[in-house]
């Protein structure tokens, strides 16, 4: 569903406001905006967002000591095997890659479980695992892909509200870091690497259309470098 963008001033205002609340630093006032005036957004469809939470679950799994074998009968079952990027056809085919920076995609899993509205809230000061494995196919009993499907029950937010959170999690990260350059205390029990798995998502999500806006990226084409 393509919608009018918010007001990215109104919502950068807001984002400033719990940055605040957080008491964390705010980036300086020529920090550039996600969006302009005039702009349209949209999430990627449901089937997109579905296939990107189930393929970073067994992702996690196999981090976390699910065999080869099983995670790729899964996928193929699944239909998904197309889907891996080549980092993550490496690491869940061959365990070749770094688990614990694949492991870290728990909180790129948790934002895309807020998106489907499979959690209500994304707490930037605390972790999002919880119950979050109850949430996606439960792969130990062997689960199908549609069948959590239509235990899930999914539907995508509005647009708009996740172009908020954009807003908050592109300020978010650049204002972890800066706390953690400057050793200050950070809000919660998360640090700028899970804020940057979290951003990542909503990057690839949340799709602007508009003349300064390019085609939306692949998952392993997220920048994340301003």
């Amino acid at each position: 569903m393509l919608v009018p963008a918010p007001d990215p001033e109104a919502v950068r205002a807001n984002t400033l406001e719990e940055l605040y609340r957080l008491r964390l630093p705010l980036p300086p006032s020529t920090f550039p905006l996600v969006w302009d005036v005039e702009d349209m957004v949209e999430l990627r469809g449901r089937d997109d967002l579905e296939a990107r939470a189930a393929i970073l679950n067994v992702v996690l799994a196999r981090s976390f000591g699910m065999s080869q074998q099983m995670a790729m009968q899964w996928l193929l079952d699944a239909h998904l095997l197309e889907q891996l990027t080549p980092p993550e056809w490496q690491f869940v085919a061959a365990g070749q890659g770094d688990v614990q920076s694949f492991a870290l995609h728990v909180e790129a899993l948790a934002t895309l479980a807020w998106l489907l509205q499979m959690l209500k809230n994304l707490d930037p000061s605390a972790p999002g695992a919880g119950n979050l494995v109850a949430l996606f196919p439960d792969l130990r009993a062997g689960e199908s892909y549609p069948a959590w499907r239509s235990r899930a029950l999914a539907s995508p937010r509005d647009p708009r509200d996740a172009a908020a959170l954009l807003d908050l999690y592109y300020c978010l990260d650049w204002s972890y870091q800066e706390a953690e350059r400057r050793q200050a205390q950070l809000p919660g029990l998360i640090d700028s690497n899970a804020i940057g798995q979290r951003r990542w998502a909503l990057e690839w999500a949340v799709v602007f259309r508009g003349p300064f806006h390019d085609e939306p990226p692949g998952w392993e084409d997220v920048d994340l470098s301003t």
